[in-house]
């Protein structure tokens, strides 16, 4: 099967992608030094043992590979459905050569020579934070999460993180919520949110952003494929911020990789009674991190007052479209002034349980602030 027409660099960088053997940096030190022509795959052994990284033990294994017919033509079909599953995911698959790949991501160690993408990527005049933590995140890890991301996506900082469960799903969430934009990078192929299997908020994060992956779509999630993920994470980022995490936990693998690729790191302090905090108070501890109090400890050292000047801020009224009706009977309720959750149970006809969820999302989106003994108060009155 011959390469689609037009795509000739996309379908090169697949089929290198599937011989044993080459990764990230192989494949892109190739590009580097042969271009991404589709004739690449008739280099001779000599030509790829001379690329560095390559020598010549692979060269004999790539030249085999692309040598034997049943195994190229298997590779370029292989290539050719992926180009056509991108079709019936409305995906794109942008490749380390375009122009609007991500230029902070470029500059790795070994950053994808492709990604998936699955809506619009900001542009690279627009660069993000992530935030990332544990997924058995504590109420307290929750509220900090929401605060922080809410507040950097409304000052035009988008917002990246894992779509896990926890504080990844939060942040994504608090970001939309305020008009914010945001890319979840997870560790499948772009068609499997396995995360959010009923569209609660991945849907959201494609209308204001993008979800990526290297993975092929169709691919099985393995552990091995998480610390891949997270390079891109930190890689394609300003800065990380870790909210809660114990030890052992895999956004410290974020956050190490963020420092290896020489970006800002920041914590949020927590309880020393409490496991979720452990990782995050050791960062801090060590110097690995700064201590983030408020979301100016973070902008401060990402991007000074003289290089922000031109970050569009977005409009909290921009709230409004991501509220359903029944979050907007509940902010009705609340003025200036915090009310008690009995009265707004009494006067929006909810029980106080389901209350509670929906001031919950109110509280992830920013547009509410609880204050102690169940107040609240619509934060934009």
């Amino acid at each position: 099967m011959s390469a689609t027409p037009g795509c000739d660099s996309r379908i090169l960088l697949l089929t290198l992608s599937q011989i044993p053997g080459i990764g990230p940096a192989r494949i892109n030190a190739i590009v580097s030094n042969l271009g991404s022509d589709i004739s690449v795959l008739d280099a001779t052994e000599g030509t790829f043992q001379h690329i560095p990284g390559i020598g010549v033990p692979l060269a004999k294994e790539i030249v085999s590979f692309l040598g034997n017919r049943q195994k190229r033509l298997a590779a370029l079909e292989a290539a050719d459905e992926q180009m056509l599953r991108l079709e019936r995911y409305n995906a794109k698959l942008l490749t380390i050569t375009d122009t609007e790949y991500p230029r902070l991501l470029r500059e790795i160690t070994d950053p994808p020579p492709y990604l998936f993408v699955r809506g619009n990527l900001p542009g690279n005049h627009e660069p993000g934070i992530a935030i990332v933590g544990t997924r058995r995140a504590s109420a307290y890890g929750k509220q900090a999460a929401a605060k922080f991301s809410g507040e950097l996506a409304l000052q035009g900082f988008p917002i990246v993180s894992g779509l896990a469960y926890g504080i990844d799903m939060v942040a994504h969430t608090a970001s939309i919520g305020s008009g914010g934009k945001t890319i979840a990078v997870v560790a499948t192929g772009v068609d499997t949110i396995y995360t959010d299997p009923r569209g609660k908020v991945w849907p959201g994060i494609v209308e204001n952003g993008a979800i990526i992956s290297e993975e092929w779509i169709g691919s099985n999630l393995v552990p091995a494929k998480f610390p891949k993920r997270n390079r891109i994470i930190s890689g394609i980022t300003l800065g990380t911020l870790v909210v809660e995490s114990d030890r052992n936990g895999g956004s410290l693998i974020t956050a190490s990789f963020a420092l290896e690729q020489n970006r800002e790191v920041f914590a949020v302090p927590g309880s020393i009674f409490s496991h979720t905090s452990r990782g995050t108070n050791m960062l801090i501890q060590l110097g690995q991190a700064k201590a983030a109090l408020c979301v100016d400890d973070i902008i401060s050292e990402v991007a000074p007052q003289s290089s922000r000047e031109n970050i569009p801020r977005q409009n909290p009224i921009a709230l409004d479209m991501h509220l359903s009706a029944e979050e907007l009977n509940v902010l009705a309720i609340m003025g200036k002034e915090s009310v008690h959750i009995d009265t707004i149970a009494s006067k929006t006809g909810l029980d106080v349980s389901t209350l509670l969820v929906r001031l919950f999302e109110l509280e992830m989106k920013r547009a509410v602030i609880q204050h102690p003994g169940q107040f609240f108060q619509n934060r934009h009155s």
